[in-house]
């Protein structure tokens, strides 16, 4: 490509979007905010259309589609732009399911465009200095503890509830995404998952891991949690005992603080966008997405109170 802007046209003006997607895109000189398409939100100052299927009729000149509605209606979303030789950003998870994500990636080599499956946590500041600190430590144990209030991040979001919306696994997938980039592989041994029994996917989640080398690893996920948000991974080495939190922000060694800095996940994810969309390949990890499915595979289904928000 030249070094004109990325046109872009932004799918699913909801609440991310609004928080996070447009204003990284309003700082970013690769963009040109072009378009946007929602069945209910809009953008001020650009056109706006109800489908992506008419955004992309009137607006040929786009280069670029990012996806932000749920994972249920990303597939379609994704395979129009696609076809439609549009480079696409996914906001995560990327799809309901691996099997679409695998063909949509699959797809997009087919018709010469980058796919980006955007795992925003990865990109939280201190999570390359964790990175850095279990590769050259030897990992003895390590554990994850994502709690939160899905009543307070994500009120009258109906569909994550609903097949396909993950639970609690919509906040626990940006630590397995964090997890995934900075352990060593691992696999789940056991899960247990607790569904309310009013809704159809789980609320909280306990799972065990090990690693390649049979390291013990536990994830504890909770959506009903009060007071103090956690989002931590903890991890035992013989460098001392590591504490990643914040959700990447912050990093510890035995309880001195080396690194805290202020998140910019979103301005990073469009920079990494607009770099592989230059360099013409594709950025789709799925392990994050892959543990998941495997939770859901292999997780004894325990039901719970019914839950009302």
């Amino acid at each position: 490509m030249t070094s004109n802007p990325i046109k872009l046209g932004i799918v699913g003006v909801g609440k991310i979007v609004r928080d996070q997607h447009l204003p990284a895109v309003a700082k970013d000189r690769d963009y040109e905010l072009a378009a946007a398409a929602s069945r209910h939100g809009k953008v001020d100052g650009i056109p706006n259309y109800p489908t992506i299927e008419a955004m992309l009729a009137a607006e040929p000149g786009l280069d670029a589609v990012s996806l932000c509605m749920p994972p249920q209606f990303r597939y379609d979303a994704a395979r129009t732009a696609l076809e439609a030789k549009k480079h696409v950003f996914l906001e995560k998870p990327p799809g309901a399911t691996v099997s679409e994500v695998e063909y949509l990636k699959a797809l997009a080599a087919k018709n010469g465009v980058s796919l980006f499956a955007s795992w925003h946590s990865r990109y939280a500041p201190a999570v390359e200095a964790a990175r850095g600190f279990l590769g050259s430590a030897k990992l003895t144990s390590a554990a994850i503890n994502w709690k939160e209030d899905v009543r307070r991040w994500h009120p009258n979001q109906e569909w994550i509830w609903e097949p396909g919306g993950f639970g609690v696994f919509d906040p626990g997938i940006n630590a397995l995404s964090i997890a995934t980039h900075i352990l060593p592989p691992m696999f789940i041994t056991s899960a247990e998952l607790d569904f309310p029994e009013n809704r159809a996917a789980p609320v909280a989640a306990h799972v065990a891991f090990r690693t390649s080398n049979g390291l013990p690893v536990t994830m504890e996920l909770d959506w009903l949690q009060t007071g103090p948000q956690s989002w931590d991974i903890v991890a035992d080495s013989d460098k001392g005992k590591m504490v990643l939190s914040g959700g990447g922000a912050k990093l510890a060694v035995d309880g001195k603080v080396i690194r805290d800095e202020p998140e910019a996940e979103y301005p990073m994810l469009y920079k990494r966008f607009a770099d592989i969309i230059r360099a013409g390949i594709s950025d789709v990890d799925l392990a994050p997405l892959q543990h998941v499915a495997d939770a859901f595979m292999l997780g004894k289904r325990n039901m719970v109170e019914a839950f009302f928000d």
